[in-house]
């Protein structure tokens, strides 16, 4: 049986389960919204400790790579995003996420051709596009005076 590109694309339809938009989307913002409390959480303990605003902020930073890094490792992360969906893109959590999930798939591979090699497959065109980014939007603000 042949079938047109629109016809195999009804078909296709007709067979995709419909999402359901708007509790994904609660998910999404509830799940972010927790893991950016737990974040906040954290740097008010830093706070508390005596650490400085700047100083707290860094060891917040440290504490939450850390702590997605962990969940990551346990594979606690992952059944999150399975629930939160988008929410768990929060970026410094999502981008150690998608730093230490590639290098334990790629372990087996050895130190250096497997997690090395493989830890930046997913966060690497991330750098590339921030950093590219920074460079023109830099040259931009020369060009202008800023």
């Amino acid at each position: 049986m042949e079938l047109s590109n629109q016809e195999y694309q009804m078909y296709v339809n007709g067979l995709a389960e419909k999402s359901p938009l708007l509790k994904n989307m609660l998910l999404a913002f509830l799940i972010g919204g927790a893991i950016c409390t737990v974040g906040q959480a954290v740097q008010n303990g830093w706070g508390a400790l005596g650490l400085g605003k700047t100083d707290a902020g860094t060891m917040t930073s440290v504490t939450m790579i850390f702590l997605s890094a962990l969940l990551t490792g346990l594979n606690l992360y992952n059944k999150l995003a399975r629930y939160g969906g988008a929410g768990t893109l929060v970026p410094i959590t999502g981008f150690a996420n998608a730093m230490v999930s590639p290098a334990i798939d790629f372990k087996s591979e050895g130190l250096v051709t497997g997690m090395a090699a493989k830890m930046f497959i997913i966060a690497g065109p991330v750098l590339v596009c921030g950093l590219i980014a920074s460079v023109i939007y830099g040259i931009i603000l020369c060009l202008i005076g800023g």
